[in-house]
């Protein structure tokens, strides 16, 4: 029972509270994505639409899948603490630090790449562990299958693999290099990772451009002493002291001083890089239970418990931040809560911010949005509804409207914004466009009339997704390839 209980709680408090706010941007992103099936997308590679695919269209049943997938992170994260030297308290305590991480709470709490990705890091920091503690070479087999089954859901894990092959080489053991599985493995995790790589050299690859214009002007740059900084609101001060602790004991002892090292290499490319704190946050499912384990060991014979209890409570203390990180509270409850802790909304990203943070934010006004839309369109006579379009000025936008749309009568969105742009124009023609956003002036440029049709408004969603004009567009002045060709924006 001490292996199950803690994430069996965490999967009945999640399935409790499954719903949040509301629908997410991204997750009615690769609910579209997976009609679309495809070896890639502008900003992710297949495996988050695969899922949607077989899971969806409900997103109430993709958070599904991402609290079955806390769940066994958390499970992993025992066997770890177990696996590095930790008892049953170590095991306990590792699982209690990642069920009440702040940024676990966030990232589990919708369905996403990022709550795939978590899972797919414990995985192999689990196999990495045997394989160093003298487990069968054939793991690295399974090692490079799971590594290629991660990389079609982020790339990031090549991140991992590269600082798993450079923990090796510094620290050792450097004799694995010699073992034929260990090759096999990487050969594997190439072949299964190869079809997305073919698609993006056939598509030009789009997501080298994605990631460079991102950099550039979506991301709030952090100096790495920054990055490292707020690592604190990321997994919390105990989380943070667990984590040290943990290098630590990873680097003390030679078995697994390879993934000590790795860690170390992950977490200075990414504070030296273009990242958004949150990037280092599948490491930790390696460093907070191994910082469970000199805990334990320091807190043994007469008078532990006490100490232990002290511990313990220490990291259930960390839930104080949870209505921060995950849906928990009422909207107005949620600001009064946030302000009497002296936390504002913020952002990974360079926006202006409302009462929300851009999480939350996120959470609101989708199928609004697309009820407003259908309010003009219905209103429109019958023959101009039969050559509407919906455009919207990003993938949120015109996600909602596939998501939301059919139910009220709208055409398919179209959009110039990353995996959108790559669909087409579908069999939209330029001569009646509802426009989602975006300036008057702007639009004159390519049709001939462009009249205000109807006002979308959300006080709790981004600022920029706000106050929309729905705007009707008709005889669009230029060549539709043309205007389409133009309309294509990566970030």
């Amino acid at each position: 029972m001490t292996r199950w209980g803690v994430p069996l709680l965490a999967l009945a408090a999640f399935l409790a509270t499954v719903s949040g706010y509301g629908v997410f941007r991204d997750e009615i992103y690769y609910i579209a994505c997976a009609r679309h099936l495809d070896w890639g997308y502008v900003d992710h590679p297949p495996l988050v639409a695969l899922v949607a695919r077989i899971f969806g269209p409900s997103w109430i049943a993709l958070r599904v899948v991402s609290a079955v997938a806390f769940a066994a992170t958390i499970v992993l994260a025992g066997d770890i603490a177990k696996a590095v030297g930790g008892g049953t308290f170590a095991r306990i305590a590792a699982q209690l630090l990642v069920a009440t991480t702040p940024i676990y709470l966030s990232l589990f709490s919708i369905y996403s790449m990022n709550a795939l990705d978590v899972l797919v890091w414990a995985v192999l920091f689990r196999i990495a562990i045997a394989l160093l503690a003298g487990s069968e070479p054939w793991l690295w087999i399974l090692f490079g299958a799971v590594a290629g089954i991660g990389l079609q859901n982020k790339v990031d894990v090549g991140l991992l693999g590269a600082g798993i092959v450079g923990g090796l080489l510094v620290a050792g053991p450097r004799e694995v290099f010699r073992r034929r599985q260990l090759w096999i493995g990487g050969a594997l995790a190439f072949a299964i990772f190869l079809p997305h790589v073919i698609w993006q050299v056939a598509h030009g690859f789009p997501t080298a451009e994605f990631i460079r214009r991102a950099q550039q002007h979506k991301i709030s740059g952090l100096s790495p002493l920054g990055f490292l900084a707020a690592q604190v609101m990321t997994i919390g001060p105990v989380g943070c002291a667990a984590a040290l602790l943990g290098l630590a004991k990873l680097l003390s002892v030679r078995t697994f001083r390879a993934l000590g090292v790795a860690a170390l290499i992950v977490t200075v490319v990414l504070a030296i890089g273009v990242s958004k704190p949150y990037y280092l946050s599948p490491a930790f499912t390696l460093l907070l239970p191994a910082g469970t384990v000199p805990v334990e060991a320091w807190t043994t014979g007469r008078g532990r418990v006490p100490v232990r209890a002290a511990v313990i409570v220490a990291i259930l203390l960390s839930l104080i931040a949870a209505p921060l990180a995950k849906p928990l509270l009422p909207v107005e409850r949620y600001i009064r809560y946030a302000k009497a802790l002296g936390i504002e909304a913020g952002s990974d990203e360079n926006h202006e911010m409302g009462r929300l943070p851009q999480f939350f934010a996120d959470m609101h006004g989708w199928r609004e949005l697309a009820q407003s839309v259908a309010k003009v369109n219905s209103a429109l006579p019958p023959a101009d509804r039969a050559l509407a379009c919906v455009y919207g000025q990003n993938y949120g936008e015109a996600a909602a409207i596939d998501y939301f749309g059919p139910a009220l009568a709208l055409p398919p969105a179209i959009s110039g914004h990353n995996a959108y742009w790559t669909w087409g124009p579908g069999r939209c023609t330029g001569e009646l466009i509802l426009i989602i956003g975006g300036d008057r002036e702007d639009h004159l440029e390519n049709f001939a009339t462009v009249e205000a049709g109807g006002v979308h408004h959300s006080d709790l969603a981004m600022p920029y997704e706000g106050d929309l004009t729905i705007w009707i567009a008709r005889d669009l002045k230029v060549p539709l390839r043309d205007a389409w060709a133009g309309s294509r924006h990566y970030d």
